[in-house]
């Protein structure tokens, strides 16, 4: 499967803390929405077993963001859209920073089974 997601806000804005709990924040609630509503318009289905996943995140600015915040919230939102049953089932991740794309970023993602 193949497909573009937008891109996420940072980790330190997807949670929040409240007392002794995390939750996810309104901005966090809003890009699963996002995520869920753009996977089920390319009639995504959840995967079974070992998957791959690659990555190719294009940042909307050039604020220093860390790739690896960037993918907690991305694996997050695509397990809550349902396009695999637990994020555990991930066994390989490829993830590549590039170029700028203003003004709100982009993800372009591949998930498969694993081979």
């Amino acid at each position: 499967m193949e497909f573009e997601l937008p891109y996420p806000p940072s980790v330190n804005h997807y949670y929040r803390h409240v007392g002794p709990r995390v939750l996810i924040s309104r901005p966090g609630r809003k890009y699963r929405e996002v995520v869920v509503a753009r996977l089920r318009s390319y009639g995504i289905k959840p995967l079974d077993g070992g998957i791959e996943l690659f990555l190719e995140a294009y940042p909307p600015d050039r604020r220093r963001r860390d790739l690896d915040n960037l993918l907690k919230c991305v694996l997050d939102a695509m397990q809550y859209a349902g396009a695999y049953y637990d994020d555990s089932q991930i066994v390989k991740i490829t993830a590549e920073k590039h170029e700028l794309m203003p003004p709100n970023g982009m993800l372009y993602m591949k998930i498969r089974n694993k081979k």
